[in-house]
């Protein structure tokens, strides 16, 4: 597994488990076998293709594209546009989409809040 703590400048491909805790200064692709843990920062727009596995933590400043085949777990902070075309989606209570969130295919879901009528009774 490779982590990173700086900065990276230029556009990324990732192909294997990898953990950014710094920045990266462009866009990234995550490809079959790449799993990226973004608990830093992305400057850039980010595709995951089929075989790619994500969950951000952290945050991105331009738009995401779930691909057909890839799993995106939503956590943290991004700054454009969320479309899955045809992957698996979540999008946690947690998280936050300054754009808009477009399904053209694929399954998104979205983790609300119970609603205060629906839970069940604190015990004393």
């Amino acid at each position: 597994m490779r982590e990173e703590r700086g900065q990276i400048k230029g556009n990324q491909i990732i192909s294997e488990r990898y953990t950014l805790w710094g920045s990266i200064g462009g866009d990234v692709r995550v490809v079959e076998g790449g799993k990226f843990y973004l608990r830093g920062s992305v400057y850039g727009n980010m595709n995951v293709e089929r075989g790619g596995r994500v969950h951000i933590f952290g945050n991105m400043q331009g738009n995401l594209t779930v691909h057909r085949g890839a799993k995106v777990i939503h956590s943290g902070v991004v700054g454009g546009n969320v479309i899955n075309m045809g992957g698996r989606l979540h999008l946690e209570l947690s998280s936050r989409v300054h754009g808009d969130v477009k399904t053209k295919s694929g399954e998104t879901t979205v983790e609300e809040v119970e609603p205060r009528a629906m839970r069940r009774p604190e015990r004393p």
